[in-house]
């Protein structure tokens, strides 16, 4: 339990036991999630929740990345790897584990100590004085308030994407983004994010899948709005276009509100390194210039749906209240 390289993989509420995979620091690097699909297919090590909980060590500070998808945040976890300074955590599926079990109908409270001791597992410390940062899947985020709660100290970043480089993206991936976007629209429907958007239940079978897209992209919007006037200082907001735009300035501002060492030497290192200069999720060779060149296809092949699209968005946005600009950003 001392080894934060023995990763806190899973959860089963069945045997009330948490699953171990052994990923170390270059395994961590070389992967773009730690899901099952990149972890391998070696069994897990399973251990009891109450033995694993008494044996932990004390918690690294801990912070988190939390995000609407498609909005360059693998890519940022993937810099929080510096030795010494902080880990990046990217998507554990312990936590998605917690909203399926409460998905599946686990009492509040129940969800709640297994959430606090997960919370404890990820923040072990890879190495002495370093930070953990945990970039969630985007389906955690119903649980960010109660994450937020148990850990007063932890600051948090809400990275979005805009609107209009969102449901590009989507339509961009063909039917896998389709299929996406509607998976994550049914876990919003359980957890009740829909209904500030004024859509009623008899229409969703008529939306298309890009307004399918939009109406997640705004749900979360309006919960993201929310967090920043409950959170305060505790939070800040960017969009994935001025990451893009200004890295270095983002990775000093977020290194200023997570507490982290990073002198301008170190960022510029990041900056300047293989984790901008490549794809996060498939380790390819990337740049600013391909994605914008990856967008502008997208529109070329979409273009009249997206905008039809994007501007029934805005309505939507609009008689519900919703700013398509959010509060606390992490630049000014």
């Amino acid at each position: 339990m001392a080894d934060a390289q023995w990763l806190a993989h899973r959860y089963d509420p069945g045997h009330d036991a948490f699953q171990f995979h052994y990923v170390d620091r270059p395994r961590h690097g070389a992967i773009p999630f730690l899901t099952d699909e990149y972890l391998g297919e070696k069994p897990p090590l399973v251990l009891r929740r109450r033995e694993v909980v008494a044996a932990a060590p004390p918690a690294a500070p801990l912070h988190f990345l939390f995000h609407s998808a498609y909005c360059c945040s693998t890519l940022l976890a993937a810099a929080f790897d510096i030795p010494g300074v902080a880990m990046g955590l990217k998507e554990p599926v312990l936590l998605n584990d917690l909203i399926g079990w409460r998905h599946r109908g686990a009492k509040g409270p129940d969800v709640a100590r297994v959430l606090d001791e997960s919370l404890r597992l990820l923040a072990r410390p890879f190495a002495s004085g370093e930070a953990v940062v945990v970039k969630p899947s985007n389906v955690v985020n119903p649980l960010i308030p109660a994450i937020m709660g148990l850990r007063p100290q932890a600051r948090a970043l809400l990275l979005h994407a805009p609107l209009d480089a969102y449901l590009a993206s989507i339509a961009r991936k063909g039917m896998q983004g389709r299929l996406w976007v509607r998976d994550l629209f049914g876990k919003l429907i359980r957890e009740g994010m829909l209904a500030p958007l004024g859509i009623a239940p008899d229409q969703y079978l008529g939306l298309t899948d890009i307004q399918v897209a939009a109406v997640g992209w705004l749900a979360q919007h309006h919960q993201f709005h929310r967090l920043a006037d409950t959170l305060g200082t505790r939070i800040a907001t960017l969009d994935s276009e001025i990451l893009v735009a200004r890295p270095q300035e983002s990775l000093a501002a977020l290194a200023r509100l997570f507490g982290l060492a990073l002198d301008d030497v170190a960022i510029t290192a990041i900056v300047h390194g293989p984790v901008f200069a490549r794809d996060a999720k498939n380790g390819a060779d990337f740049g600013k210039d391909q994605r914008a060149q990856a967008a502008q296809r997208g529109l070329a092949l979409h273009g009249e749906e997206l905008e039809k699209v994007a501007h029934w968005a805005r309505i939507v946005a609009g008689n519900a209240g919703i700013g398509l600009d959010l509060p606390r950003p992490l630049l000014g």
